[in-house]
């Protein structure tokens, strides 16, 4: 009998890996998508008129159902009511739904058409909301950044469910195993989505010479068609799990909402909640302007149109190699001989050179910034195995946000000194954006695995969501307010290479020495209450 329940798919090493590539590749394409808009900030503004405050108020939109409708509590629910496979099958089809919203409403079809006609004069005013001056409309907003915040609306509810989906359905087949290795794993694959959109959204926006930001947005619809199929993938191998295990998460233990009292009540679990909304405010916004920024402090001169470093196929090389960076780096990691470890390793960081200096040869700000979630794929799992065996993740909280404030502070103060040196400017951004993509690292690996030590297992799901929303709130405030404060401190810019970002940021940095504060909290919380966050998740 004991030989038979071990013999299930989740003791298999190679199916429990093969669940988290399925979950992690339809996380991948979410991400693509989530910033498909981030790397042509300057095309929106010169093809559709939007400008920053029309662009981050449409950013911020990606939330504001989670926020302001709860959705994502009713996801939680739903979650914890109908499993892990439903709601990841279900998550995809909504998002692929409001990815295909969206490219309609920056498509050329919209321009002109009756729609365009009904946005443009409706959706102004929106009672109470208006009041509040949370609205995700306003009068004068472009009638295509209104209707792209509605399918940006739906799919942020779908993205946001996929997100608490992939937490649950980790911790269902890694729980007792590598855990936080796991959701380091997910988290480094799926981040590699950021780099992939910024090389690419660009690519087919101006891919043969006619500037198209539909395209980009229809490559983001492919790839939500892609992350449908792996979801129903998944859905076949949860199945199966559960015929093997006799476990049934859809009928035990329903949804009351008595528990969603103990989870707010508990201290510890607002810690890590507030944490997370600090962190990540400062992270994912910040990914949406990025690009821009780098536009607006550096002084990048385009290659020869007729050169190598101009073509098309430089792109296709340049991901390639980033690909390689990626795999050597993160294969590295998993490696018992010492000389096929550091081997990778060194394979890793010739390609992750060779990477830079095209993207210093192209001159090109969305190359540059794509190397963000480079060294986090190195890291995250040599991070996440720490914390698997030897704990300390209240720890890497606060080094976490430590470095978030050196690279904002660094962007804001350092950056723009060196904006006269081609070879500087280039050298320091990039170091900065590595850094903070390892510092981005050390969140997935330390906080998502210990929110299992924080609640009850059957409502594991709905903490996962309120954790969630209260995320949300800060994605939703953040990319509004960045454009808003943008549009406040360069009052007459027009040129969208040349906006000042030190204000907003500054307001990014404080969000981290908030979250640094509140990290030392938590430690100290952990200690006195024994919430064991310091300790190994592999006993």
């Amino acid at each position: 009998m004991t030989k038979t329940i071990q013999k299930t798919l989740r003791d298999s090493a190679a199916m429990r890996w093969t669940a988290l590539l399925l979950l992690a590749l339809a996380m991948f394409c979410s991400y693509i998508f989530m910033d498909i808009l981030s790397p042509i900030k300057d095309l929106m503004q010169e093809t559709r008129g939007w400008d920053s405050t029309a662009f981050g108020t449409m950013q911020g939109s990606e939330v504001f159902l989670n926020v302001f409708a709860f959705f994502l509590i009713f996801a939680g629910i739903i979650l914890d009511k109908m499993g892990v496979r439903f709601t990841a099958v279900l998550s995809a089809v909504v998002m692929l739904v409001g990815a295909c919203i969206k490219w309609y409403a920056v498509s050329d079809a919209f321009a002109g058409s009756g729609l365009e006609a009904w946005f443009t004069d409706n959706l102004n005013y929106i009672p109470l909301f208006d009041e509040l001056g949370v609205s995700p409309f306003y009068e004068g907003m472009p009638a295509s950044a209104k209707f792209a915040a509605c399918g940006f609306m739906i799919f942020g509810c779908g993205c946001e469910m996929a997100g608490i989906t992939v937490s649950r359905g980790i911790v269902k087949w890694f729980k007792g195993r590598e855990m936080a290795l796991a959701m380091g794993s997910e988290m480094a694959l799926a981040r590699l989505g950021v780099a992939t959109c910024m090389i690419f959204s660009p690519f087919f926006a101006r891919l043969g010479g006619v500037v198209s930001v539909s395209r980009s947005v229809a490559f983001g619809v492919v790839l939500m068609c892609i992350a449908l199929i792996m979801t129903i993938v998944y859905f076949a191998m949860d199945k199966k799990l559960d015929e093997q295990t006799g476990e049934a998460e859809e009928k035990d233990d329903p949804f009351k909402i008595s528990d969603l009292g103990k989870i707010l009540t508990d201290g510890g679990f607002w810690l890590v909640a507030l944490l997370c909304v600090l962190y990540y405010s400062a992270i994912f916004p910040f990914q949406k302007y990025a690009v821009n920024m780098l536009q607006c402090n550096l002084s990048l001169t385009p290659p020869d149109a007729d050169s190598f470093w101009a073509s098309s196929s430089v792109t296709i090389v340049q991901y390639v190699i980033m690909l390689l960076v990626a795999a050597t780096g993160f294969a590295s990691n998993f490696q018992k001989k010492t000389s096929a470890k550091y081997g990778l390793l060194a394979a890793s960081i010739v390609s992750l050179v060779a990477y830079c200096y095209m993207g210093f040869m192209r001159q090109s700000a969305e190359s540059i910034f794509a190397v963000f979630p480079l060294l986090a794929v190195l890291i995250t799992p040599i991070l996440g195995s720490y914390v698997d065996h030897k704990g300390k993740a209240a720890t890497m909280l606060i080094l976490g946000s430590l470095l978030l404030i050196a690279c904002h502070l660094t962007f804001a103060f350092v950056l723009p000194l060196f904006k006269d040196s081609a070879v500087g400017g280039i050298c320091i951004a990039y170091l900065t954006i590595l850094v903070l993509g390892s510092s981005f690292s050390l969140v997935p690996a330390s906080l998502w695995p210990s929110v299992p030590k924080l609640v009850d297992a059957k409502v594991i799901g709905s903490a996962y969501a309120l954790i969630f929303w209260i995320q949300n709130i800060g994605l939703w405030l953040f990319p509004l307010l960045i454009g808003k404060v943008l549009d406040a401190t360069n009052p007459g810019v027009t040129d969208p290479t040349q906006f000042d970002y030190t204000a907003p940021l500054v307001m990014l940095a404080s969000l981290g020495v908030a979250a640094l504060l509140l990290g030392f909290v938590l430690k100290v919380v952990d200690r006195k209450r024994g919430l064991g966050l310091e300790e190994p998740n592999i006993k």
